[in-house]
């Protein structure tokens, strides 16, 4: 990713980790690094750990990744359906069916995503 996306990577958050509380933690560093890098949304499975009462005072949101790609897919589905294509075509070694990259998309979690993405099989 640092290689395709030149602001990826945030740095100088570490002085705001011990000052930060959360359920876990070892995960103060994430919300230290979306609060240095002004982040509106922590994208992430374990929202247990990201309680909506510990991000509020800074302004930021917790979202599950399933959400959040569906999201992405309602505001702009060219976009989005454009890069799903980008990178179903790099899955080289095998080759991915669509039936394939579905199940990949399934085991990882993306189930609503999945059943949007039905609507639109014929542009991926």
């Amino acid at each position: 990713m640092n290689a395709h996306v030149d602001d990826c990577l945030i740095s100088g958050y570490e002085d705001l980790i011990p000052s930060l509380t959360l359920p876990d933690p070892d995960d103060c560093h994430v919300l230290a690094a979306a609060m240095t890098g002004r982040c509106d949304i922590i994208v992430t499975f374990n929202l247990k750990d990201f309680p909506d009462s510990a991000l509020q005072p800074f302004g930021i949101e917790r979202q599950d990744p399933d959400s959040f790609l569906l999201y992405q897919l309602d505001i702009s589905p060219g976009k989005f359906l454009n890069a799903i294509r980008k990178h179903r075509a790099r899955l080289k070694n095998p080759p991915v069916s669509q039936d394939q990259y579905l199940e990949i998309l399934l085991r990882q979690g993306l189930t609503q995503l999945i059943q949007a993405l039905k609507e639109f099989s014929q542009h991926f």
